[in-house]
């Protein structure tokens, strides 16, 4: 029987490790490679690429490929005052010299449940080099319900990590939460192009709240931090936030925020206090959200835009969902009503949904490709375990035992792991391609279609009488006349033999050429003729079974960077590990907080 210790929440309760915060503490992902099919649970089908795997899979050369680090990690990382290092995406052969050759007090794994097989070989491998380590697993995989039976790991940890790891080494208990400074992509790619950029121009990721509390059926988000009405926010006022974004801005000089809320605009008044405060010290600051329909229209479109609301992640789920967020909204107008504004969409609509059937499918994915979003993610109604949805199958013994369904295969791209009541197994997976297909053929490249939003956004609000948005619209469009004319221009030779997509590229690039003129028009010329050849050659590459994997970071507080290491890290991205720190409110009248 297992001896592992399960831990719901953090509370009192939560265990203490003997040596505190004097213990030494590696956090590491899941080891790699990531791209390709393997006995551990790798899948070609599911790599570490969020956009390339759910969004534009079918895209080839014009399809967005970047990676993200593993933010949870890093954000327990900065709230430890104990010596803590972070081993993010090791490939198995750095991951097994990284604990062979240095001690390790307490080892945390962090994963997403289709990883099983892989947490399980790296937590033996942890028992047999270090056998006194303390192994905590958490992330999405702690809500699999027998997972203390499937691995050997001291703790399993589901919700939040930075308060349970502070208990557990008697750390900073009731201290504010310090952020860590993270560019929300990277090594990001298309058409064959890596985009180097200039410092500022990676957005900063920002991390209000964990949770939601709508908690729809399918969300393992929502489940892992409590369910339905429940969320943990790390700042939870305007005042609080608007301090740590001025610090990430200055400390990384940038001017736009990857905001990992699955719900920011839900919480009004911060909201709205940070557009205040943004206003007072004139911030053209550009956010990128997630929001449900029913939250957006507790706004006017004046608040989103003078607030500085760029791109948009919401949930349209299909045609006669039964979710509330979707209750008495029309989403294809509230869509065509933000594109205007020049807010780029990335809707998401689920495929196989109860009342999905075969006969009906192809109107299921016409009704979801009429949307236009600039991007649009197809997922697979997905009863993920400590979910309602899973629990509800599993009691009417619809869930697909492990023999008949792989986890690693559970990635919502591929197949059901339970037996939908219309859907003939096996057919799951081409309506999948159906549905992308559809929308890439219809709505072209993704890349082409921002170029189109923000061209309206331009138009609309370019002479806006609040300069912070005249300001923020100028940076967000200055592409426009050049390396979005040129991919426009690129995309219209290389799909010259597909009418619908070479009208749809002439006509916009038209619209690019009469508005910016001569410098739109030597883009057109000269650049669109090179990311043609780029474009091909990607193509080519791609076809030939290319693929993309993470660099390895190696990441160490300032208390582990001042312990000896028997082996460096010459092997990986050494990165500092740097923070800002939550300031105290600030009286009426003042400045903001300074520099971290």
């Amino acid at each position: 029987m297992s001896t592992t210790a399960v831990i719901d929440r953090p509370s009192t309760t939560t265990p203490r490790h003997p040596l505190g915060n004097n213990a030494r503490v590696l956090l590491t992902s899941v080891c790699g490679p990531y791209a390709q099919d393997d006995e551990y649970g790798s899948r070609a089908l599911n790599p570490m690429e969020l956009y390339h795997n759910q969004v534009t899979r079918v895209q080839g050369p014009f399809s967005l490929r970047m990676f993200h680090r593993s933010w949870g990690l890093m954000l327990i990382q900065a709230n430890l005052s104990a010596p803590c290092t972070v081993l993010d995406f090791p490939t198995w052969e750095r991951f097994e010299e990284e604990i062979r050759e240095n001690d390790y007090d307490v080892i945390g794994i962090s994963s997403i449940i289709l990883n099983q097989r892989k947490v399980r070989v790296m937590c033996e491998m942890i028992r047999r080099h270090r056998p006194n380590a303390t192994i905590v697993v958490g992330g999405h995989i702690a809500n699999v319900p027998d997972l203390a039976d499937r691995i050997d790991a001291d703790h399993i940890v589901r919700g939040d990590g930075v308060s349970w790891f502070r208990r557990f080494l008697d750390d900073q208990v009731d201290e504010p939460l310090r952020h860590p400074l993270i560019n929300s992509g990277i090594g990001t790619r298309c058409m064959g192009v890596t985009a180097e950029g200039k410092p500022g121009d990676v957005a900063a990721t920002l991390i209000p709240s964990v949770g939601c509390p709508l908690g729809c059926n399918f969300c393992s988000t929502s489940a892992m931090f409590g369910g339905k009405g429940k969320y943990v926010d790390f700042y939870k006022t305007g005042d609080e936030l608007f301090d740590v974004m001025h610090q990430l801005s200055d400390a990384m000089k940038i001017r736009s925020f990857f905001i990992m809320d699955e719900n920011f605009l839900l919480h009004r008044p911060r909201a709205l206090r940070v557009l205040e405060l943004m206003e007072k010290h004139r911030k053209p600051w550009s956010l990128y959200v997630f929001s449900s329909a029913n939250a957006l229209k507790k706004y006017t479109m004046d608040e989103l835009v003078r607030i500085g609301v760029s791109w948009l992640w919401m949930g349209l789920e299909g045609e006669e969902s039964s979710y509330k967020k979707l209750s008495h909204i029309d989403p294809l107008a509230l869509v065509r009503e933000l594109q205007s504004h020049g807010i780029r969409i990335l809707g998401s609509s689920i495929i196989g949904l109860e009342n999905h059937a075969p006969e009906v499918m192809d109107d299921v994915i016409a009704h979801a490709v009429r949307y236009r979003t600039d991007f649009h993610q197809f997922m697979l109604y997905t009863p993920i375990p400590g979910t309602p949805l899973y629990a509800e199958l599993a009691a009417a013994g619809r869930i697909l035992p492990d023999d008949e369904c792989n986890p690693a295969d559970v990635h919502g791209q591929s197949v059901f792991n339970y037996r939908h009541p219309s859907l003939p197994p096996g057919t799951e997976g081409d309506w999948m391609i159906r549905a992308f297909t559809r929308d890439f053929e219809e709505n072209g490249p993704s890349v082409i279609r921002i170029a189109e939003t923000l061209l309206a956004g331009w138009r609309r609000h370019h002479a806006h009488p609040d300069p912070r948005v005249r300001d923020r619209v100028a940076w967000e469009s200055q592409g426009l006349p050049t390396q979005y004319t040129a991919m426009v221009a690129a995309a219209r030779l290389y799909f010259r033999d597909r009418p619908a997509l070479r009208e749809k590229t002439t006509r916009l690039l038209a619209e690019l050429v009469r508005t910016f003129g001569w410098k739109a028009r030597l883009a057109a010329t000269l650049g669109g003729r090179y990311l043609h050849w780029t474009s091909h050659r990607e193509a080519d590459r791609l076809s030939q079974g290319w693929t993309y994997e993470p660099p390895t970071f190696y990441e160490a507080n300032e208390a582990a960077a001042a312990q000896p290491r028997r082996r460096p890290a010459e092997r990986c991205q050494s990165v500092e590990c740097r923070v800002i720190s939550q300031q105290a409110p600030r009286a009426a009248g003042t400045t903001p907080a300074g520099d971290a």
